[in-house]
C-alpha cells in the first residue's frame, strides 16, 4: 500500500497504534511537511544547533552568543541570518546591540526537546 502524506489514505500504522495518533493527524498535508523539511534542515547544522542550545527560551546578545559559543562574530551572523530567514528566529535591535530569540513556542518546545537530549555536558 503506497500511502502518501496529507492523502486521504490511512496510514499503514492505522489507528490506535503505538506510535500514537494517525500520520494524517500530525501532518496535515504537504506544505507542514515542507515547512518542517525546511525548518530541520535549517536547524541541523552543529554551530546552529549550538546557537540554539545556548538561546534556549532567552533573549540573548550577539555578543553574548559569540562568547558562548565560542567562534568570530562574522560566522555566527552568518548562522543567526540563516536561522533567522527560515523564521527559526527573530531578532531585535536596541541602540548597538542585536537581540535574538526562538520565534514561536512550537520550535522552542522543539529546541526545549533538542537541549534536553542533546545539550546536557552529563551523559
Amino acid at each position: 500500500m503506497e500511502y502518501k502524506f496529507g492523502s486521504t489514505k490511512k496510514s499503514p500504522l492505522g489507528s490506535g497504534s503505538d506510535f500514537g495518533p494517525e500520520i494524517d493527524e500530525i501532518f496535515a498535508d504537504d506544505e507542514d511537511i515542507e515547512r518542517a523539511s525546511r525548518s530541520l534542515k535549517a536547524i541541523s547544522h552543529p554551530l546552529r544547533l549550538k546557537i540554539l542550545c545556548t538561546l534556549g527560551g532567552q533573549e540573548v546578545s550577539v555578543q553574548d552568543i559569540v562568547e558562548q559559543v565560542g567562534t568570530s562574530q562574522s560566522n555566527i551572523s552568518q548562522h543567526l541570518a540563516i536561522l533567522r530567514d527560515k523564521g527559526i528566529l527573530a531578532s531585535r535591535k536596541d541602540a548597538n546591540r542585536v537581540f535574538y530569540r526562538v520565534s514561536d513556542s512550537r520550535t522552542l518546545q522543539l529546541v526545549s526537546m533538542m537541549r534536553e537530549v542533546f545539550c546536557t555536558h552529563s551523559h
